[in-house]
């Protein structure tokens, strides 16, 4: 099984409350410049084992259609086996599916979210913990430390089983 969605992350920072000594205001200085990365990630299930992975990739500018299907397709090489896609209903994800269903035809079946029910995909949580924890009142340099970073952070929530195993409790799925 196969949860995919998408993600932007900008040069602007995500302001989050923070402690400061009394009197004394936190001011993030940042750019004016609203350069964005876009993120394709999707978390996996292994149908016995029930293991838990994270892919993604990281996109200069939007994604579209064939960025999804290409992504989908180098999961499913990857894995070798069989997939169970699960997608909202964006029409990027509607056209992906076309392109998928004519390259790989039996191997990847798809199941639709409902339409503006972003709490019953896990992957969304992966985008949560990125960017109001990991990212939270960040500053980045420039486009290529903001890549530095969302990229360590998903790096790093790759190799905890246990947090992905929460993000799938939180969309109230169990494994």
């Amino acid at each position: 099984m196969l949860f995919v969605d998408e993600t932007g992350c900008m040069l602007q920072p995500l302001v989050r409350r923070t402690w400061a000594p009394r009197g004394h205001t936190p001011m993030l200085y940042s750019w004016d410049r609203h350069d964005r990365l876009s993120v394709i990630g999707a978390l996996t299930v292994a149908p016995r084992r029930r293991r838990l992975g994270l892919y993604f990739r990281i996109h200069s500018q939007n994604i579209r259609a064939e960025h999804a299907a290409r992504f989908v397709a180098g999961v499913y090489r990857a894995l070798r086996r069989p997939l169970l896609v699960v997608w909202d209903r964006w029409s990027v994800h509607r056209k992906a599916a076309r392109l998928l269903h004519e390259q790989l035809d039996k191997a990847i079946a798809f199941e639709w979210l409902q339409a503006y029910a972003p709490d019953l995909n896990p992957i969304e949580s992966v985008w949560g913990h990125t960017k109001y924890s990991d990212l939270a009142n960040f500053i980045p340099d420039d486009i290529d430390h903001l890549h530095t970073e969302v990229l360590g952070s998903l790096e790093d929530q790759r190799s905890t089983c246990a947090l992905l195993a929460s993000f799938f409790a939180h969309a109230g799925l169990t494994l």
